[in-house]
């Protein structure tokens, strides 16, 4: 079981190193959030995965914060980017 853990959590890993190469490319700041947030949920699965696997608590507990700083962050970026838009109408 824990070599299955592990493979997935490794090919969640390669999955994110290709985002990282589409954040580097992306053309919009809005595919550059996208990408980070990718960031935030597979980082979030690789912890919970590696704590599943006997990590301890302590992975989980980085885990979640990592999904509260993704969630804040696309909330920031949205709030931004809606911001203006609204601003230009006025």
């Amino acid at each position: 079981m824990t070599v299955l853990i592990h493979g997935v959590a490794l090919f969640l890993l390669a999955n994110l190193v290709i985002a990282l190469i589409a954040a580097a490319r992306g053309p919009t700041p809005a595919d550059r959030m996208l990408v980070a947030l990718l960031f935030g949920t597979g980082g979030t699965a690789i912890l919970a995965l590696l704590a599943l696997s006997g990590g301890g608590t302590a992975l989980l507990d980085a885990a979640l914060v990592l999904a509260l700083l993704a969630a804040i962050g696309g909330i920031a970026f949205a709030q931004r980017a809606w911001g203006k838009e609204s601003d230009d109408a006025h």
